[in-house]
């Protein structure tokens, strides 16, 4: 018994801040399968979702209490500080997928997540900028610090879903706001990730499922796009703001399809021609996360502007995201059996 709680004392200590991108994913595929009918296995991977992320929330409080210090650590390294922003982006996720059914519970989540992002949003930020270092932080910029982009606009699509269900006006006008600043900081971001792939050498070993996150950070930034859409139009802010949403919206997505096809050219150089070995790490939920989500994305967005291309494609993404969630998920049961040690005798 002394031993098994110390394997899990230890598991808590060396949590991943990434660690809810698994609720993340779990969440988006549920929402791709309630759209196309899937009812049953939705609810199922609603259920699945829900209960991960309450293991992983008392995971992360028991770190926070009986290991400050190791994860204060990852909060100041930039390669793995934006990781938390998972927790933001885990939770709206939810959100969204509850609210049609329970929206208190969905309201509730969304309040819960608003301070987590102020703190993560500015406290971040703020040490990496003000943090003492050896070495620039922008040489060690990588994928990961899309999720910034992806828990702001998680944000603008939960708020974008209450602010309709309530017709509140400053509901609706702050969830634009956040999805205009999920723009401007996608294309900080973009710009800032481009640069440092393009002017610095490129490690095979670091150059992993993370940069899926680029994708996927234009994903839900369409995602939040086609629910603010769908907000009354008599609402001030939809005066103002709807062709520019819909526009930049539709340009998001098509930008998002321009990068799968490099996506799998960094996995196929990676794998294929520098022979890293293909085995299970968290990082590997982002890519079932975008893939999910564009799913989601596109069917939504499709439906409402009466684009049935979108719609369509939406539609194979979902079976797609799904066979990928089963294979990571595959993948992450295999590699817990392989590292459990075998029992004394």
């Amino acid at each position: 018994m002394a031993q098994f709680w110390a394997r899990l004392d230890a598991g808590i200590r060396t949590l991943p801040p990434g660690a809810f991108a698994f609720v993340m994913a779990t969440g988006i595929v549920s929402t791709a399968f309630l759209m196309v009918g899937w009812s049953v296995v939705s609810t199922v991977m609603l259920v699945l979702a829900e209960v991960s992320l309450a293991a992983l929330a008392v995971a992360l409080v028991l770190r926070l209490v009986r290991h400050p210090g190791s994860a204060l650590s990852d909060a100041r390294k930039p390669e793995r500080a934006f990781g938390y922003f998972t927790i933001v982006a885990a939770i709206n996720v939810v959100a969204v997928r509850l609210y049609p059914h329970d929206p208190v519970a969905a309201i509730a989540l969304a309040i819960v997540s608003i301070p987590v992002w102020l703190l993560l949003n500015y406290g971040v930020q703020a040490a990496l900028m003000l943090g003492r270092r050896d070495r620039p932080v922008a040489t060690q910029v990588n994928g990961s610090w899309f999720l910034w982009v992806v828990a702001t606009q998680s944000l603008a699509a939960v708020g974008a879903e209450i602010g309709r269900g309530a017709d509140n006006q400053w509901i609706a006008a702050i969830s634009v706001a956040l999805w205009g600043i999920g723009v401007v900081l996608y294309l900080m971001l973009a710009t800032l990730v481009t640069l440092r792939l393009l002017t610095t050498r490129n490690d095979a070993a670091k150059l992993g499922p993370a940069y899926w996150i680029y994708m996927g950070a234009t994903a839900i930034t369409v995602l939040a796009g086609s629910y603010i859409l769908v907000l009354p139009a008599d609402l001030p802010i939809m005066a103002v703001m709807s062709p520019v949403v819909g526009g930049l919206t539709f340009i998001l997505w098509a930008f998002g399809v321009w990068w799968i096809p490099l996506l799998l050219i960094f996995g196929v150089w990676r794998h294929g021609i520098q022979r890293i070995p293909l085995t299970y790490e968290t990082d590997l939920w982002s890519i079932v996360f975008p893939l999910g989500m564009y799913s989601v994305a596109s069917m939504h967005f499709g439906t409402q502007t009466h684009l049935p291309l979108m719609t369509t494609l939406g539609e194979y993404g979902a079976w797609v995201s799904g066979a990928a969630w089963l294979v990571v998920a595959a993948a992450m049961v295999a590699s817990a059996a392989v590292r459990r040690p075998a029992a004394p005798r």
